[in-house]
């Protein structure tokens, strides 16, 4: 969803779609199928096509963190937005930042008594480095805003880059509601103290325990890639709709089942635990992203009838699929 929202940003100002995802391996079409992963390389290579031919100085990296929502974030912003406090959504949103699309690697500390979350220039271009600061800073803005309502402005929001022009400065004015502090040390975010520990308006000890499982395990998969069973789970993705048997998945290996069995056992799983890994992970996420119905999610999955698939969800996360949807809707 990032990469996307990074070429329809670009698109909108006037790139060809060639042109904004050149040298990214990526297209439209395959972003936008909701299961859909990417790189942060092929998604670097975008940005660096948008900081090109935004030029020295400009502010599409504001522009770009205003478009990334709760919503953009599928489970984690759902995680976040049931948390109790601001602070311990930071501590939730820190803890699984490798779901999202951040590549400042932020981390939070105390200035002073404050809550502060300080984000790291990447080791990129400078235009390339100050685009994704910018972005990454101005979603965490969004974010903000959009937990506790468009009043909450940051205490204190601090750039080590200095701004163009006076019109740039204006837009990170009018982006984060204060002026930044330009040329400092590091850049930072500073939360008002009076918000931080204030109960979250949708605040739910439950909801976010069950989103902060989900989040455990798409991580998980995501950190499962170098073993067997990530290339069992790369097997079962591509064939959600008709999950391939034991069988087929170890002839697709080029091994014998006996084999793959004990390789797997080996890992602490098997391709019925994998299958069911794959299909609870995947079913939250499509649940939270809102981008799929509850029969067409059961379908992608490969059920053919809605109450098989009922079932396994509140078998997978202990509550039904509406329960679910009407936990996160405000």
């Amino acid at each position: 969803m990032g990469a996307l929202i990074l070429a329809r940003l670009g698109m909108e100002r006037g790139l060809a779609e060639n042109a904004v995802l050149a040298g990214s391996g990526l297209t439209l079409a395959a972003m936008e199928a909701p299961d859909s992963e990417v790189s942060a390389e092929a998604e670097t290579a975008v940005i660096s096509n948008l900081a090109s031919t935004a030029g020295p100085g400009a502010t599409w990296g504001l522009d770009a963190g205003c478009r990334y929502h709760l919503t953009t974030f599928g489970i984690w912003g759902f995680a976040l937005m049931s948390a109790p406090t601001v602070r311990a959504a930071v501590d939730i949103g820190l803890r699984f930042i490798d779901l999202t699309y951040a590549l400042t690697a932020p981390y939070a500390d105390l200035d002073g008594a404050d809550l502060r979350m300080t984000f790291r220039t990447p080791a990129l271009p400078d235009d390339v480095a100050c685009f994704i600061l910018q972005r990454d800073m101005a979603a965490v803005h969004t974010i903000q805003t959009e937990v506790l309502g468009r009043g909450a402005r940051f205490r204190r929001v601090t750039f080590t880059q200095e701004p163009a022009s006076p019109e740039a400065a204006a837009r990170f004015t009018e982006v984060f509601g204060v002026t930044p502090e330009f040329g400092a040390a590091a850049n930072t975010v500073v939360f008002d103290p009076g918000l931080v520990d204030q109960r979250l308006p949708q605040a739910d000890e439950r909801t976010t325990a069950l989103a902060q499982a989900q989040c455990r395990a798409l991580l998980d998969r995501r950190n499962a890639h170098a073993g067997l069973a990530g290339q069992v789970r790369d097997l079962i993705l591509a064939r959600l709709r008709d999950v391939p048997s034991a069988g087929e998945v170890a002839t697709a290996l080029n091994l014998s089942e006996r084999t793959l069995r004990r390789r797997l056992s080996e890992e602490d799983t098997s391709v019925r635990t994998l299958v069911d890994e794959v299909r609870a992970t995947l079913a939250a996420e499509f649940l939270a992203s809102g981008s799929l119905t509850v029969a067409e999610i059961a379908d992608r999955l490969g059920y053919a009838e809605m109450s098989s698939f009922s079932q396994a969800f509140r078998r997978w996360h202990g509550v039904s699929a509406r329960q679910f949807v009407a936990a996160r809707t405000p």
